[in-house]
């Protein structure tokens, strides 16, 4: 491009201009120092959006004692941000919207302990918001930590895991001798480390299940809480916000704990349902011994933590999943934190619902009742997204899907069926260890004011449909539907195991995913402990799951025994 040089200019006019430039940059100095001091100013102020300049994202990323990445952390790559000189060089994202320059594909990590986020400056990825971007707006932008373990199939490589691999994943509070944190079951009960993910949107309750947490463990120093906390500013409280400064009390339990309290903020207005977040909660393990799961508004009976790791380990199962839809708090605890229940619900009662242009198995109300089976979790065929424990590695294998916007039904089953599909078995727990605040009672009208994520259904109006082909398309059950109406996008990361396949499963529970029907009464073969009792028969030698290559049992309404042949699994 050719440029016309300037006129030449006289003396006088030099030392003008030579005068007008030290006075320009005076100026200049003195808008600077305004400019950073209103910055500093307002920064606390709530965002009335959540278009926010790259670089302040990238200033707040390490800041406080909690995260708040993404009220912080989102960005509009179509505003000006790209003139502004410190943001770095941009990044390149695959055809997913994913930034290709994580390449965390190695080994399992050295493990840590005391961990949080905090301390992995820079070991966050950018990354197209899933609800924008299934609406074809790829310029919103999330800044999310990394996966502790990027690619799962690097894990269970597509065949069982072996026990020694297993035993790598799970962190103690302690080192051996030769500092390795990752000591498998030589590290004592009480020692073994706890990641609790909870998805909060907009609970008022939140803060109080972080304290039911840390205050009713009996080892409070070996759990880390991460919490998706999807709040408006200004009007919601946050998660990790005391009700009185912690100055003033220090023994609150989110002030004395705060260094194991990761809270990752979402502004509300980009929240496109549990799956989301839950994808975002298992973003921030990072290689703990156990995984719980749990609602935002729950409350744990006194020694929780070693009440729910022996029922774990009393199944001798390396691949047991407790899970349950939790019993509501009137009336389970007395005033000291201790259970009055004993009852627990099993998960058995499914079946079809007509949803967004697609049919999908979703769970009914379980039934409760004094356990059948004693001395240990009980055998059930589902999965429930309110309650769960187990191994860490369970987080590692079956990571919530990325690409599943504005899901809410169905999520249960896309990762149930995942898990089976990797050889993991779902239990009842035997005890129930928190009870949640249900819309009843007592907490009825408080409970019916907290809003739900379902208010952005304009903003994100049919991604949902999208999303729901993609989930049962992953887990087979709409083999109507051609494969190519239903996005692919990393389907080995977010898709099924090698050990088992999704047919089995409806094929051994009596679901008929043609006919869209599922035999009924499927309760009477669970909750009675028929299942337990035939299929813990063929638990593998050393413990890495039952074997269903041995189980010939299928469910019929009116079932007829049938005598369990060996072949191979």
């Amino acid at each position: 491009m050719n440029m016309i040089p300037p006129p030449p200019r006289s003396a006088s006019s030099t030392i003008r201009g030579n005068n007008s430039r030290i006075g320009l940059t005076l100026i200049a100095i003195v808008l600077c120092l305004y400019t950073f001091g209103l910055v500093g100013s307002v920064w606390y102020l709530p965002s009335p959006t959540h278009r926010r300049r790259a670089w302040l994202r990238r200033l707040s990323s390490t800041a406080g004692n909690s995260i708040h990445l993404s009220t912080n952390g989102i960005a509009d790559a179509g505003t000006d941000d790209k003139a502004d000189a410190s943001v770095p060089d941009e990044k390149e994202y695959d055809e997913e919207g994913n930034n290709s320059s994580n390449n965390n594909n190695g080994p399992i990590p050295r493990a840590q302990w005391p961990m949080s986020i905090r301390n992995e400056d820079g070991n966050f990825e950018e990354v197209i918001h899933p609800g924008h971007k299934a609406k074809g707006h790829p310029d919103v932008i999330m800044n999310v930590p990394h996966f502790w373990i990027n690619d799962p199939v690097s894990v269970h490589q597509m065949t069982l895991m072996p026990r020694e691999l297993a035993m790598q994943i799970g962190s103690c509070i302690t080192p051996d001798s030769h500092g390795n944190y990752a000591r498998g079951d030589a590290c004592p009960v009480e020692e073994r480390t706890i990641y609790v993910a909870i998805a909060s949107y907009r609970d008022f309750q939140c803060r109080d299940t972080v304290t039911s947490i840390f205050a009713r463990a009996s080892y409070p120093e070996r759990v880390r809480v991460g919490v998706i906390d999807q709040i408006v500013e200004g009007e919601d409280g946050a998660c990790d916000a005391p009700y009185i400064p912690c100055k003033d009390d220090p023994n609150q339990m989110v002030c004395k704990h705060k260094d194991r309290l990761d809270v990752f903020q979402v502004e509300a207005s980009l929240s496109i349902g549990p799956v989301f977040a839950r994808h975002l909660g298992h973003r921030l393990y990072r290689g703990e011994y156990y995984y719980m799961q749990s609602d935002a508004h729950v409350t744990f009976t006194k020694g929780w933590d070693m009440d729910i790791i022996s029922q774990l380990e009393s199944t001798h199962n390396e691949m047991a999943v407790l899970s349950t839809y939790l019993s509501d708090i009137e009336g389970s605890l007395d005033k000291e934190g201790n259970s009055l229940r004993n009852t627990r619900p099993i998960m058995c009662n499914t079946d079809y619902e007509d949803g967004q242009e697609s049919k999908y198995l979703r769970h009914g109300s379980q039934p409760e009742a004094v356990p059948t089976i004693h001395g240990s979790p009980q055998l059930q065929p589902y999965w429930a997204a309110g309650y769960s424990f187990s191994r860490g590695h369970f987080v590692v294998n079956v990571p919530y899907d990325f690409y599943q916007p504005m899901i809410f039904q169905g999520e249960e089953m896309s990762i149930g069926i995942r898990g089976f599909s990797i050889g993991y078995d779902f239990y009842a727990p035997e005890r129930s260890v928190c009870f949640h605040h249900y819309a009843e009672g007592e907490n009825k009208q408080k409970r019916l004011k907290v809003p739900h994520y379902w208010e952005n259904s304009n903003q994100y109006a049919g991604s949902g449909i999208k999303a729901m082909f993609r989930l049962l398309g992953i887990v087979h059950m709409n083999p109507e539907i051609p494969s190519d109406q239903w996005d692919h996008s990393e389907e080995d990361k977010y898709g099924l195991g090698g050990v088992r396949t999704p047919e089995l499963f409806y094929d051994v529970f009596g679901i008929d995913v043609v006919k869209k029907v599922a035999e009924q009464h499927l309760c009477k073969f669970v909750e009675t402990g028929k299942m337990h009792n035939e299929f813990m028969k063929f638990l593998r030698p050393d413990g890495m799951g039952i074997d269903y290559g041995k189980i010939s049992y299928r469910f019929k309404d009116n079932p007829v025994k049938s005598n369990p042949v060996d072949k191979a699994e």
